[in-house]
């Protein structure tokens, strides 16, 4: 039963066409503070979802407040876990199995910072979600980063430590990892080699424009990764909407970095593809 439970709901996950994920993440603010455009959530969410992602991740009380008017709309991941403003690199649980398949997500998420001192302690936690969620049938999805403080800095975006993160996840029963991108598509396709679960990215602060996004989603899609769950790239701008179906585009049509760029142009009315 469990083994059948998983499957549905994988295949709620992934698009239907490509088996790629297009996620967005608006799970940020307890981790990194209050944004002004997360404000209202309830808005932003609406926003996003009208551009059609294949899921969502957010923490549990977000969902129950605002997410019930999209249901059925785009998959829902429920986060279990968070870091803090105060403590960037520690992720501590604050939500159970059981409360995603209450609230009826697809997928469970947990944060992970490999490399640091206090990595048993995460990997543990870790470890304990995964299992859990297999016995429930339903996915897990790990944030897992290499920028632990015993991670010299210069090295913090070397590639193997990025596939020591991604294949640590798949060890203890992760079924998707979102991880950092490496800068280009040929180490980029070393971390997807390295690991058999699925691979995906996070936005992060890539660039100033539009291109540099769609560029590194289209680097990712060629290199062997699954997709993308891009976060602040989404929500901080003035149309959610437009960036996703642009996104869309790249992920799941394949379309080129120009095409994708220019249908943001037409959605927006805008002439400059800057970032505000």
């Amino acid at each position: 039963m469990a083994l059948l439970g998983k499957e549905i709901r994988m295949r709620r996950l992934l698009n239907e066409k490509t088996g790629r994920l297009l996620a967005v993440a608006v799970d940020q603010a307890p981790a990194r503070g209050i944004f002004d455009e997360l404000m209202p959530i309830g808005r932003k969410i609406s926003e996003i979802v009208e551009g059609g992602p294949d899921a969502m991740t957010m923490h549990k009380g977000i969902a129950d407040m605002c997410f019930r008017q999209h249901a059925g709309k785009t998959a829902l991941i429920l986060k279990c876990s968070t870091f803090s403003p105060f403590q960037p690199n520690y992720d501590v649980q604050v939500a159970e199995v059981e409360e995603g398949i209450r609230l009826g997500a697809d997928a469970v998420s947990m944060g992970c910072i490999v490399g640091g001192g206090d990595q048993p302690e995460q990997l543990r936690s870790l470890a304990v979600v995964a299992g859990r969620a297999a016995e429930h049938g339903i996915p897990m999805i790990a944030h897992i980063y290499p920028r632990g403080n015993q991670i010299p800095a210069e090295e913090k975006d070397h590639w193997k430590h990025v596939a020591y993160a991604v294949r640590t996840g798949a060890e203890l029963g992760v079924d998707i990892v979102k991880t950092k991108y490496t800068g280009d598509p040929d180490t980029f396709a070393k971390v997807v080699a390295s690991t058999p679960a699925r691979v995906v990215v996070a936005g992060g602060e890539t660039g100033t424009q539009v291109e540099d996004y769609f560029q590194m989603a289209k680097d990712v899609i060629e290199a062997g990764g699954a997709g993308i769950t891009f976060g602040r790239f989404v929500w901080n701008t003035s149309n959610p909407t437009a960036i996703v179906q642009a996104l869309k585009h790249v992920i799941h049509d394949n379309g080129s970095v120009n095409e994708a760029a220019e249908m943001y142009r037409e959605l927006t009315a805008i002439t400059p593809a800057m970032l505000p």
